[in-house]
């Protein structure tokens, strides 16, 4: 199993409704993705300094499964649609789960 975790800082000009709207449009992706195996996503609690804005976890049976979810066109659509220009930082990791 692999798990996708990304954090973003979103660009002080997005507004809470942008981030609502990209929330539901995340809802949506498995649905249409079926190698997605286990989707989660959410805004940063602000228990701590430092912190991202956001989170998405996501877990795939395999790194083929996770080149299929990252190259599919309506994970590309998504990304066009909400994070191009709304992100002022992004960081990414994949890891096998035990």
């Amino acid at each position: 199993m692999i798990r996708h975790v990304v954090l973003f800082t979103f660009s002080k000009s997005v507004t809470d409704q942008q981030v609502t709207e990209m929330s539901a449009a995340l809802d949506t992706l498995p649905g249409l993705i079926p190698e997605i195996v286990a989707y989660r996503h959410g805004r940063d609690l602000g228990l701590g300094s430092g912190t991202f804005d956001y989170a998405v976890v996501a877990d795939f049976a395999n790194p083929d499964d996770f080149a299929g979810y990252r190259d599919h066109p309506d994970h590309q659509s998504f990304i066009a649609a909400h994070i191009a220009g709304n992100v002022a930082d992004r960081a990414a990791v994949q890891f096998t789960l035990d």
